[in-house]
């Protein structure tokens, strides 16, 4: 789930984690991003993107347990300027949900440079990473989760707040579809979610890493350095039943020593279910927004981890940062992101 390759095994492999996932509207369509192998740790593990991987936008109509479309991008070996070849695919109805289909060649093109052409557009490579957070903030909402307890906010400084991810890269897909799309029409429900996949040696495939919410993962598994548990591996239809008592709980616990709900455990249950499945709803066609008010996408100027923290914690915590922290790192026009 969501990470920023804050332990040794992301830092090893960081092509291969998510750190971020953005759906928003554009000019007449829908942009999805993709950002894996952050270097906020000061390591880099290898440049750019897997060539034995997969990259995924998965996407869900009208709250159905499965994916119904989804765009696959895979890369080549790197050249001795560093670019790749790619190639995006789409896999409509059941084959959505098939490693084994090859689904429709929709583009090819390199890392670098923009390729479009069928009302879709596609651009991929190092950028400047505009994710903001303080993580001296995060460390304590992890210790309040961690432990049930109250976070302990009183020598938290909102003004003094800094961003730990200032000057930090990442490797970002940006992927452009046109409202003409047959399923990705304006006031189609869906819900999104991404995926890594590497080749295995007996020739299927093996999901590594998923992102639908952000935070998720530093928020309930802060531990977890190894990423043992199944969460990573498991498709978001499975998470309520496998994982929802337990986040339930973890979330009841904070709030009960908090004293901010007269129903704890109700108020737990609530975040779970509001969390669970882990995909990110988004109506088509409509602004963006993954705030206090509502979770319908995500643009790359939400303060997510603020509403997230705020959530788990069932009262306003703030982050002390604005979008205009890392404004000058997002642009209007695609590919909206600046490349390193």
């Amino acid at each position: 789930m969501s990470h920023h390759l804050d332990t040794p095994l992301a830092s090893q492999t960081g092509q291969l984690y998510i750190d971020d996932l953005y759906v928003f509207h554009g000019e007449g369509n829908t942009v999805f991003i993709m950002d894996v192998n952050s270097n906020v740790n000061g390591l880099h593990s290898e440049p750019g993107f897997h060539p034995e991987a997969r990259y995924e936008f998965k996407v869900h109509f009208d709250g159905a347990d499965f994916e119904a479309l989804t765009y696959r991008v895979s890369f080549g070996e790197a050249d001795s300027g560093g670019r790749q070849a790619l190639q995006l695919h789409a896999l409509t109805g059941d084959q959505a949900r098939e490693d084994s289909a090859d689904g429709e060649l929709v583009l090819e093109g390199r890392t670098g440079e923009a390729a479009s052409g069928g009302g879709t557009r596609i651009w991929a490579g190092r950028i400047g990473d505009s994710f903001y957070i303080d993580l001296s903030l995060l460390t304590i909402v992890n210790g309040a989760v961690a432990n049930g307890t109250a976070p302990d906010l009183s020598e938290w400084r909102p003004e003094n707040a800094k961003n730990s991810f200032a000057d930090t890269h990442v490797d970002s897909i940006v992927l452009e579809v046109s409202h003409q799309h047959p399923q990705l029409r304006p006031g189609a429900r869906t819900s999104v979610w991404c995926a890594t996949k590497l080749a295995t040696d007996a020739g299927g495939w093996r999901q590594i890493n998923r992102f639908g919410h952000p935070m998720m993962w530093p928020i309930f598994w802060p531990n977890d350095t190894d990423f043992s548990d199944p969460a990573n591996t498991r498709h978001p239809s499975e998470d309520f039943n496998a994982t929802g008592q337990y986040i339930g709980e973890q979330v009841a616990a904070v709030v009960a020593a908090s004293g901010t709900s007269d129903d704890p455990q109700g108020y737990g249950q609530t975040v779970a279910r509001r969390l669970f499945p882990d995909v990110m709803p988004y109506l088509v066609g409509t602004p963006a927004t993954y705030g206090f008010a509502a979770f319908n996408g995500r643009t790359l100027a939400d303060n997510a981890p603020e509403a997230m923290l705020s959530l788990v914690t069932n009262t306003a915590v703030p982050s002390g940062l604005k979008p205009s922290v890392s404004e000058h790192l997002r642009g209007s026009n695609f590919p909206y992101v600046l490349p390193a």
